[in-house]
């Protein structure tokens, strides 16, 4: 799952020819990303790659396989996340069943200024607007999308039509996660299916078991930073390195006992009965999220310009990495939780 290849030779202005990579420009790597998803979701589809469901009794191997696709390749994992929290969604709140050889991504996020709106049309949904951080946009087959309607915010499940479902252009331009293909996508009339009840995509149990999900994906990818520094600390003997190294495991470490630790509470009370896997989310990608930035500084530290310069695989590591974990809200998501500590009970 690794590896570029040399394009082009492409003109830079007056001066000397540059080489362009894949991997490096955006549609590049969204097609390298797109070809890998698909031969992914075919595997999941004949049983020859599995994703269990959270809250099975196997949530821990559901995170272990997220790590392992996120350790080659972190726009792929980010994919294939939102296909298998697609397909878990929809288990959990009964919606339509999915059929073999679609790619599922969910598209939930709604920051300020942006809004789909959900339409009645006789018995069914039509959806209009904004939607942004749409990952997969260009080989998801299908989406789940949260959007607003008269009673509420709703879940809806879509049939990406390109005459309804339009990635707006230019409007990812990420060197970091590039492959992702996580666009802006405006919504002009789509033929829509509601997915449960009102607000019932956030209030399931399932929500916060997906959140860890994805900071299994953080973790993972992590790993494959600090492989960077292995490597370099086995070619020399420097105690500057070993230093880097050892603490880097330390952290590494805690972070996969902590995932070990929530897949199994997760498993003995799916439900959340207990009321915990809020808190438990919180906790989890917090902590991984600080892992991750601690393995990028170290590794940097450690090895100094020259892996990011000259390793292709390790560079796009790195930069997938920083841009991954951002989707944990830092001192707001810390600040939640610290809320939920301090006034036990209270509406936050």
């Amino acid at each position: 799952m690794s590896g570029s290849t040399l394009l082009s030779e492409v003109p830079a202005g007056d001066g000397p020819e540059v080489p362009r990579y894949d991997g490096i420009a955006p549609d590049a790597a969204r097609r390298e990303s797109a070809a890998r998803f698909a031969s992914v979701v075919d595997l999941i589809a004949a049983g020859e790659l599995e994703f269990p469901l959270p809250g099975s009794g196997r949530t821990e191997a559901r995170f272990a396989a997220l790590q392992s696709v996120a350790e080659e390749d972190l726009c792929l994992a980010r994919l294939v996340e939102g296909h298998v929290d697609a397909l878990a969604i929809l288990a959990e709140l009964d919606g339509p069943a999915p059929a073999p050889g679609r790619r599922w991504g969910v598209w939930a996020a709604e920051p300020p200024g942006t809004t789909v709106e959900a339409t009645r049309i006789g018995d069914g949904w039509v959806l209009s607007g904004l939607k942004p951080y749409c990952s997969g946009a260009h080989s998801c087959t299908d989406a789940l999308v949260t959007a607003r309607a008269a009673d509420g915010r709703r879940l809806f499940s879509v049939a990406v039509d390109p005459q309804t479902c339009v990635p707006v252009e230019g409007s990812w331009q990420a060197v970091g996660m590039a492959g992702s293909d996580t666009p802006d996508v405006r919504f002009d009339e789509a033929p829509a299916v509601a997915v449960g009840d009102v607000e019932s995509y956030v209030r399931r149990p399932g929500f916060p078991h997906g959140g860890i999900g994805v900071a299994a994906c953080w973790y993972g990818g992590a790993v494959a930073v600090a492989r960077t520094l292995r490597h370099a600390a086995g070619r020399r003997t420097d105690p500057h390195t070993d230093a880097h190294l050892g603490a880097v495991d330390v952290q590494l470490h805690a972070a996969g006992v902590l995932l070990q630790r929530a897949a199994a509470e997760i498993d003995d009370d799916p439900g959340d009965t207990r009321g915990e896997a809020h808190m438990r989310s919180l906790r989890v990608r917090a902590f991984v999220e600080s892992v991750c930035g601690e393995v990028l500084t170290r590794v940097g530290r450690a090895t100094g310009a020259g892996p990011l310069c000259r390793d292709l695989r390790h560079a796009r590591n790195a930069a997938d990495l920083a841009v991954y974990v951002r989707q944990h809200h830092g001192e707001r998501d810390l600040a939640e939780l610290g809320g939920l500590l301090a006034r036990p009970g209270a509406s936050q």
